[in-house]
């Protein structure tokens, strides 16, 4: 860290200027080891980000999040509205999970897994890379008149991003509404599905102004995750971090001279080449301290490690550490705090393990009719009910029927005998059930009610019958 007391970096953002108006980064093309691994993480996440709403699983899209249809399937795992508490405990525990992980681990989420940082860096920067050349050219490219070749060179990159973005918006929507409902608009064409065109559309603008313009502000100012640093962080955590120690020394920082011993001089490792700055994807200092625009992408490692090499010096001058690793010398330890989330996290994984054992395939909910008494026929007593059969499974349920049982009496499907339940669907309807007031004990009965495809029990269930209060 700098042995400066100039703090004015924190007042504001590498991103805007002086006047408020936004200032675009041209970073410098990354290279290095850490760069090769996260190009690979990078394409394996690329493939899994694309194909999770195309496969399937027992029937059943591998991941979608139907929001308006309240209908979600994680991991192949269906939930339908009445198993929102099952998706809302996958939600905490997710986020529980990033806590834990950015407490130990910092921000290291945002520049290797998080999906905005991925499509960015690993796909339209390098494409930009690709046309325009690298930092220096692009820059240049930026100031210069609008003549035949920057014409040339941006119209092919913004009608690039555009087919990506266009593309991108498919897929996500693919999570929206299912692949199945995707393809459909595909083969009957998009002037049958007005409103799905009109949120396709909608959604690549977003997609293609996010990645044209907005880009890094994203990380800086939208995304809610880079907020949580100041709170979750402490100098126990492991970030990417500058060795100010080794860096600064006792003379602070310096341009590289070969003629001199810096040891000597008291001069520190760090020789202000600036490479770390001008890599940087959102044009923070790294060695200024941890910083809210940080994202852990790692671009400043390699950039330095590169650097050190150069000159003879050793790497790691920026590398994965925690403060307290840096200031004493400490190794890092699990601490308190971070085996409490972890046991929170491990509780709540545990309970939604038994929640989804617990869970049953088929749903089956017997109501009385809202605002219908019981009715005398002859001896028996006649309640009214609608029932809804929910089938979360991937297969038909073709001959669905009811069992009262513990208790004498008929149950009846109003219109029919057996129902069918198609997969992924539900049917409802009415029925009657009829007991003979001489067994009814109470005026409010519970009664068992067993649910049937064909000979298989799928599903047990309860409701009340109402009778009179008094027969004699």
């Amino acid at each position: 860290m700098s042995n400066s007391s100039d703090e004015a970096f924190r007042d504001t953002i590498g991103t805007i200027d002086e006047a408020g108006n936004r200032k675009f980064i041209y970073p410098k093309k990354p290279s290095g080891k850490l760069y090769e691994y996260r190009k690979w993480v990078s394409y394996f996440l690329l493939i899994v980000l694309v194909a999770n709403p195309f496969v399937k699983v027992n029937g059943n899209q591998f991941m979608m999040f139907n929001i308006l249809e309240r209908r979600f399937t994680i991991f192949g795992f269906p939930f339908w509205p009445q198993d929102f508490y099952l998706f809302v405990l996958f939600m905490i525990i997710g986020i529980v999970f990033v806590i834990l992980f950015t407490v130990i681990f910092g921000r290291i989420f945002c520049g290797w897994i998080c999906p905005q940082t991925i499509f960015l860096e690993m796909v339209f920067r390098r494409i930009e890379y690709w046309i325009e050349g690298d930092r220096g050219a692009q820059i240049r490219l930026h100031k210069q008149e609008w003549n035949a070749e920057k014409i040339r060179k941006k119209g092919l990159k913004w009608f690039i991003f555009l087919i990506i973005s266009f593309f991108i918006a498919n897929v996500f929507l693919a999570y929206l509404i299912s692949s199945d409902a995707l393809y459909k608009m595909i083969e009957e064409g998009p002037r049958n599905h007005i409103s799905t065109l009109v949120s396709l559309c909608i959604f690549t603008g977003v997609f293609y102004f996010v990645f044209v313009w907005f880009r890094e502000q994203v990380c800086i100012i939208a995304c809610p995750y880079g907020r949580l640093q100041g709170v979750l962080l402490d100098d126990k955590s492991i970030n990417v971090a500058y060795d100010f120690i080794r860096g600064e020394k006792t003379a602070g920082r310096a341009k590289f001279n070969k003629q001199e011993d810096r040891s000597a001089t008291g001069k520190g490792d760090c020789i202000d080449c600036k490479q770390c700055v001008n890599v940087c994807p959102t044009g923070i200092d790294i060695r200024n301290g941890t910083q809210l625009e940080c994202i852990n992408c790692t671009a400043c490692i390699d950039e330095c490690n590169t650097i050190m090499n150069s000159v003879g010096l050793p790497e790691g001058l920026i590398r994965y550490a925690s403060e307290e690793e840096i200031e004493k010398e400490k190794k890092f330890k699990f601490t308190t705090r971070m085996k409490g989330y972890s046991a929170v996290l491990f509780i709540l994984t545990g309970v939604l393990i038994g929640l989804l054992f617990l869970r049953s395939d088929v749903e089956a909910v017997i109501l009385r009719l809202p605002g219908q008494l019981f009715q005398h026929k002859g001896d028996n007593i006649s309640n009214v009910y609608t029932f809804k059969v929910i089938n979360k499974t991937s297969k038909d349920l073709d001959s669905v029927h009811f069992k009262l049982v513990g208790t004498k009496g008929s149950l009846k499907i109003v219109g029919t005998q057996y129902l069918k339940v198609d997969k992924q669907s539900m049917n409802s309807g009415t029925l009657f059930i009829e007991i003979n007031q001489n067994i009814l004990d109470t005026d409010k009965t519970n009664l068992k009610i067993e649910v049937y495809n064909g000979n298989d029990k799928i599903e047990t269930t309860t409701t009340s019958f109402l009778s009179p209060r008094s027969f004699n």
